[in-house]
């Protein structure tokens, strides 16, 4: 029969194993987060090869994590472990939709469904400001196109009807989108209208 103090030594070993595999999982985790923003960035800079290359490295990081975390799933479904994988999914949907490329799936992605629709609401979001950049290059087909895509992502997420605890959030998340996506909206109608006008108005002039 063991004692009460063999018991203890026991779980004190377990807690000191996962605390290992828990900061050695935080690093991981920042890493990942690091090497998806300077991939965003670089979509951003429409630099499509220096991203893929990045996103490569991510997989690597990202595989490492999972398997790190394969033995201790409740610290897989951590808040700073589910961000760094929302942040992976975020950044391959967006280049897979500027590149107009298919969508990877959750499974390519070796993430979970709920964090891959979190990540899908953040890429839809990012939209946002590669389709202001269109704007201002006077790109406005290409804009309309991309927002076809924000609201489509929208349409998909919004009639996800689950508890916050399984989606972990989502409905808030969608909530945001919608917003960015209306003021999107705004300005390419706005813009459109502006262009209009300015072609009436030099129509108006070359006749006179």
């Amino acid at each position: 029969m063991a004692t009460l103090e063999q018991i203890s030594n026991a779980i004190l070993a377990q807690f000191e194993e996962k605390y290992e595999v828990r900061e050695k999982a935080l690093k991981l985790s920042r890493s990942l987060i690091r090497q998806c923003s300077l991939s965003i960035r670089a979509i951003h800079r429409h630099e499509y090869d220096e991203a893929r290359r990045m996103l490569v490295d991510v997989q690597h990081s990202r595989q490492k994590m999972n398997d790190l975390l394969q033995m201790h799933p409740d610290l897989l479904y951590t808040g700073y472990a589910l961000d760094a994988l929302k942040e992976v999914v975020e950044a391959n949907t967006l280049l897979a939709i500027v590149t107009d490329k298919a969508l990877p799936t959750p499974e390519s992605l070796g993430v979970p469904g709920n964090v891959y629709f979190l990540g899908l609401t953040e890429a839809a979001t990012e939209l946002r400001r590669h389709i202001l950049d269109l704007i201002r290059d006077n790109q406005m087909v290409r804009g309309e196109q991309l927002l076809t895509w924000m609201d489509n992502i929208y349409g998909v997420l919004v009639t996800v009807d689950f508890p916050d605890a399984l989606t972990r959030g989502l409905r808030r998340q969608t909530d945001i989108l919608r917003g960015v996506l209306e003021r999107t909206r705004g300005d390419l109608t706005l813009t459109a209208r502006q262009q209009r006008l300015e072609e009436r108005l030099r129509a108006i002039e070359e006749k006179a």
